[in-house]
């Protein structure tokens, strides 16, 4: 059995977060259930009675902790000082193709994963850990906006990033190259976008205001 750096007594965070990474290699085969739990602990030299207890939630739990490890390495893997070198639609291409790596030898138990998120009772928390997902690519990209851009660019990168999955889950070719193809035009499609918008946010502060100029029809001096 491997031996994880787990201290003598370690907390249920720490037994769930060492669990993490392992979980998805036995969700393939055994769904993300008890058994994965299982055989995630035996493989790491986990007690079995405490590891059972990490995920009272069970396969959502299971599947939140395994998401929350793709966050973690997804920003080991891709540093500040390699984000910085790159302009901002090189570092979301980078990240979101960076999730797809971290992922690739696991793709079964993601379809899994994403099934059981589709269940009518897990959309809720399907829907937040995609916002997370989104929220943390976005922050490892330097966003720092707090108006409305903050939820608009987040809600268009969860929906670039679900669907790339979908045609993730399904491509053969090698390298990915149709789903790296399918990215790179939906980042396009949104860079587009957003340069209207600022085009448009533009224009819209040289349009006179009508209640600004009733206002200084009754009010001279407004």
């Amino acid at each position: 059995m491997a031996q994880t750096d787990l201290p003598d007594d370690p907390t249920l965070d720490e037994v769930r977060a060492a669990l993490a990474p392992r979980l998805a290699a036995d969700a393939a085969f055994d769904g993300w259930g008890t058994s994965a739990v299982a055989s995630a602990a035996d493989a790491l030299g986990i007690d079995p009675d405490i590891a059972a207890l990490a995920f009272p939630g069970g396969a959502t739990d299971m599947i939140d902790a395994w998401f929350g490890w793709i966050d973690v390495e997804m920003a080991r893997r891709l540093p500040p000082e390699t984000l910085g070198a790159m302009k901002i639609r090189a570092r979301i291409a980078a990240l979101v193709e960076t999730r797809l790596a971290i992922v690739a030898n696991d793709k079964e138990a993601l379809r899994r994963a994403l099934a059981i998120l589709a269940m009518p009772q897990n959309i809720a928390k399907g829907t937040r850990l995609g916002w997370r997902a989104a929220d943390t690519m976005w922050r490892l990209a330097g966003d720092t906006a707090t108006d409305y851009n903050h939820y608009t660019k987040r809600g268009l990168l969860g929906t670039i990033y679900a669907a790339t999955l979908t045609v993730f889950l399904d491509d053969e070719s090698e390298g990915f190259a149709d789903t790296r193809a399918f990215l790179s035009r939906r980042i396009d499609n949104v860079m587009q976008f957003e340069k209207a918008k600022a085009g448009f946010l533009k224009r819209r502060t040289r349009i006179p205001s009508l209640s600004r100029f009733i206002g200084r029809l009754r009010y001279p001096g407004v």
